[in-house]
């Protein structure tokens, strides 16, 4: 008889439960779009970014949808977020969602460097110092790199160290883009 008791109070008790789970949950949503890419999207298009959602620009990128990331990217950089202006600069010398584009690629380094972003400023300088996507100014790009280097950027540091070689800091399989022909 005891076991009988239990086990009615135990059906019961779940049942109640499930009955008062039903009646707090009112057709809410049990998991809300709220971190995922396509919300991420869908607020940077209406123009509401933030660090979190212009990361997001990242994921889309390694996902492969190039398409979307330029949006976030774009977004963030009109609101002034520097590192989704070096990550258009990085789609746009390596043609992702677009043609490679070496001048556009150039443009957003120096929009990143012109706001002070020490990768901004480090890119930008060596795109100078390579004359890519911009007339060569060595001395333009030492000014650039060193801007880098007084803000900490070790790569930019390095760089100084090696009297402004652009090929100490730039993989062997990327030389053939950046050779100059005259």
């Amino acid at each position: 008889m005891k076991f009988r008791c239990v086990s009615l109070f135990l059906v019961a008790g779940i049942w109640g439960q499930s009955a008062l789970a039903e009646e707090v949950d009112s057709g809410g949503t049990l998991n809300p779009d709220e971190m995922s890419l396509s919300k991420s999207l869908t607020r940077a298009l209406e123009g509401d970014v933030d660090m979190v959602v212009c990361a997001q620009g990242y994921l889309l990128t390694k996902k492969g949808d190039h398409e979307a990331a330029r949006k976030v990217f774009q977004t963030c950089a009109d609101k002034g977020w520097t590192g989704t202006m070096t990550w258009m600069a990085y789609m746009d010398q390596n043609g992702l969602g677009e043609s490679e584009d070496p001048e556009a690629a150039a443009r957003w380094d120096r929009k990143a460097a012109e706001a002070g972003d020490p990768i901004g400023e480090f890119n930008y300088g060596l795109d100078l110092l390579r004359g890519y996507g911009v007339e060569q100014d060595i001395d333009l790009g030492r000014e650039f790199i060193n801007r880098s280097a007084e803000q900490g950027f070790e790569t930019a540091e390095e760089l100084k160290r090696l009297d402004y070689d652009w090929k100490a800091v730039t993989p062997d399989a990327d030389e053939w883009k950046f050779q100059r022909i005259y």
